[in-house]
Parts: structure tokens; sequence; C-alpha cells
């Protein structure tokens, strides 16, 4: 399938690109792991959002929380969006931008099955001293969003532990 390059994705390009190179953490541990999703899922709950909520460390589940009108399709999606941080080393939402911008189906240029990899917004690398550990995920808003409310608590955890 042909699609034409968008240019708001190309805009949008730097600054994804920019905090995939800045968040990052000297120590990141369970229990970290756990005021993160915390923090996400109190601000869902403020905010009245239906979302899933995930984070692992490699293949270990170590954080899970869901609010109302969320499916097991949202995990779904997460474990999806996970693999392409996982091979990709970068947010989900840096991978579908690129492909975007360069009007590019991801799955159709990659011959990765969209059954297991999706490149959609919401997922994100948790690394320490830039070595990949796990992920931290966001499934049910519109894609930015969700890429959007992951990139705020990751600033927010890291500006509490500098």
């Amino acid at each position: 399938m042909s699609l034409a390059p968008d240019p708001a994705a190309q805009a949008l390009l730097p600054l994804l690109e920019a905090q995939n190179t800045s968040i990052g953490f000297a120590s990141f541990d369970h229990d970290d792991a756990f005021r993160l999703g915390s923090a996400i899922m109190a601000r869902a709950v403020a905010d009245d959002l239906s979302i899933t909520v995930a984070m692992s460390f490699g293949q270990q589940r170590v954080f899970h929380a869901a609010r109302p009108g969320t499916t097991a399709d949202n995990d779904y999606w997460l474990d999806r969006k996970f693999r392409v941080v996982a091979l990709y080393n970068a947010p989900s939402f840096l991978i579908s931008t690129k492909y975007r911008a360069r009007g590019q189906d991801f799955n159709e240029v990659t011959g990765l099955p969209v059954a297991e990899y999706v490149a959609a917004g919401g997922a994100f690398p948790l690394r320490v001293n830039g070595s990949l550990i796990g992920a931290v995920g966001v499934s049910g808003l519109a894609e930015n969003l969700d890429h959007d409310l992951v990139v705020w608590a990751l600033e927010a955890a890291r500006a509490a532990a500098v």
C-alpha cells in the first residue's frame, strides 16, 4: 500500500528523537516501576481516562493496571507495542512517526506480522545508564495521547530522581 509522506509526522520527528535520547535513569527498580505506574493511573483517575498501563523488565510484567472501559484488547495492543520497543530500542510512537513521515506502512515494509508487532504510539523504552531494561506503555487513547501520557510520567519520575 502506497501512502503519501506526512509533513506533520516529519515535523514531529525531532521532538520524538530528542525524547528518545534524553529520557533514561541512573537506576530503576521494581519500586520505581510501581511508583511510575501508579502516577500514570492517578492521572488517569483524575482525568477519567479509560486506559491500561503496563510495564515490563524484559519478559517480566512488573506493573499492570486497567481502568473501566478497557478490555483485554488493550493488553494485546500493549504487547505488540512492547515488541516494537524491544526490536528498535525506541518509542513505538517514534517508529510509527518515522514510517508515516515516509508515507510507508510499518508492517508492510518490515514484513513483521501485525498480530505480533504494531507501530502505534504509547510504549517507551525503560533505560538504565543507556541500556534497555524494559518498557512502559499506555493503551486506550489516540496514539499521540498514549505517548504523551507516558512521556509526562517518565519526565516527572526522572525529575524526582535527580
